[in-house]
């Protein structure tokens, strides 16, 4: 029993007519009775009485249609499935996010999934250091990931997604809170709050780097896994931090964002591996460049 017998079973026990149910299916009306006899030989039954007005299915032919309209509409579920997987419209795509990009890009792509690709499943997962994440992509863990830093690891593709300022935070208490700019040496004698040194946070790394380059080090360091407990830390007076511009989207109380004078960019990123990637993975990657860029 094949599905085109079951498609041709189908026509003609809708139309009850060997000429009309040939013409819906585009065949000569002999291959139709060929097909139907075939498959009435194979089931051992007569599906149907045939008179020379009209055509209509005996009882087993009653009970056969509804098992082949089962089976034809789950074969073209499988298909239409099958073309989605194909085509990157159906699937599931793990994603990883640096701390920093957590809450500004993770809500974008997420909503614009949902809205656009409602077929791909969606696997986030938010403040994860660079290293953890270029881990995650050699070993499968993470179809795609969205970073900063250098990106060290073999087999991997590396999308420049956008170029961003850091900006101080500050109590919103601190004298420098209500200036529109202020210079990053201006902050030489405070206590910083930076994400941890462990494992090469490119984010630590950044952070001092930036100091140096204003001529100082920062008198001490509290460190701190997540960004948003970054904020509260500030918030609560521990010191101040440097953050990229994005992460303004985080709005606690108690906390104000002050760009600095002389801007220091920092790069957020999108790494994939080279190869291997699914059409559902591509198709995701292109809505991240989208919001990242928005």
């Amino acid at each position: 029993m094949e599905l085109r017998q079951l498609r041709y079973f189908l026509a003609l026990a809708e139309e009850c007519h060997f000429g009309r149910a040939a013409a819906r299916l585009h065949v000569a009306q002999p291959a139709l009775s060929q097909q139907i006899k075939q498959l009435e030989r194979e089931l051992g039954v007569q599906l149907f009485n045939r008179s020379t007005r009209r055509v209509e299915p005996t009882e087993a032919g009653r009970l056969l249609t509804g098992y082949a309209r089962a089976l034809v509409a789950e074969e073209e579920r499988a298909r239409v499935h099958l073309h989605e997987l194909a085509t990157g419209h159906a699937g599931r795509v793990s994603v990883g996010f640096i701390g920093t990009a957590t809450y500004d890009v993770l809500p974008r792509v997420s909503r614009t999934v949902r809205a656009r690709l409602p077929g791909i499943t969606l696997d986030l997962r938010g403040e994860l250091l660079t290293p953890e994440l270029v881990e995650g992509l050699t070993s499968g863990t993470y179809d795609l990931a969205v970073l900063r830093g250098r990106v060290a690891g073999e087999g991997l593709r590396v999308t420049s997604l956008r170029s961003e300022p850091l900006v101080a935070v500050l109590p919103a208490h601190h004298p420098l809170a209500g200036r529109p700019r202020i210079p990053l040496r201006a902050l030489a004698d405070e206590p910083f709050v930076v994400h941890p040194s462990r494992s090469r946070s490119s984010m630590y790394d950044l952070v001092l780097a930036a100091c140096e380059r204003a001529g100082f080090s920062p008198v001490s360091l509290t460190e701190v896994g997540e960004t948003a407990t970054l904020v509260v830390f500030v918030a609560a007076g521990h010191g101040v931090a440097l953050v990229p511009q994005s992460v303004r989207s985080l709005s606690l109380e108690g906390v104000t964002y002050v760009p600095l004078v002389d801007p220091e960019p920092v790069d957020l990123l999108l790494a994939r591996r080279a190869q291997r990637n699914s059409p559902a993975a591509e198709q995701v990657a292109s809505v991240i460049e989208e919001c990242a860029a928005g």
